[in-house]
């Protein structure tokens, strides 16, 4: 996923010509076999693997949930978590895709929870 840094964010896109957040991680796990939806809410289900409660114990390769980020109500972003306290993800049109920190008073406050996927 971090090979997709400086992409550009296009709304519904899924492809590395641009990604959206839930297109960035459909695609990313599409890769490694695992069909996941183009919907961060819809990724957000057990159905996809174990929920993870707690950001202490994320784990490189979990995909993590927001609810209310930017004025929208319930899971409304979703991203990799790739360790360190780090997470990829298609942003906005503004920053595309990049990698920020997941400790961040913003990213924490939006917290959901996170999904470790079926492999």
């Amino acid at each position: 996923a971090v090979q997709f840094t400086g992409s550009r964010y296009v709304y519904g896109g899924a492809s590395p010509r641009g990604f959206d957040c839930s297109g960035l991680t459909s695609y990313v796990y599409g890769k490694l076999g695992v069909k996941l939806p183009h919907s961060a809410a819809g990724q957000f289900s057990t159905r996809y693997g174990a929920a993870i409660s707690s950001m202490d114990n994320l784990k490189a390769g979990d995909l993590v949930f927001f609810a209310g980020t930017a004025g929208h109500r319930g899971i409304s972003h979703v991203g990799i978590y790739i360790g360190g306290g780090r997470l990829v993800h298609a942003m906005t049109p503004r920053y595309g895709v990049q990698v920020s920190n997941i400790y961040d008073d913003y990213w924490v406050r939006h917290y959901a929870g996170a999904i470790r996927p079926n492999r």
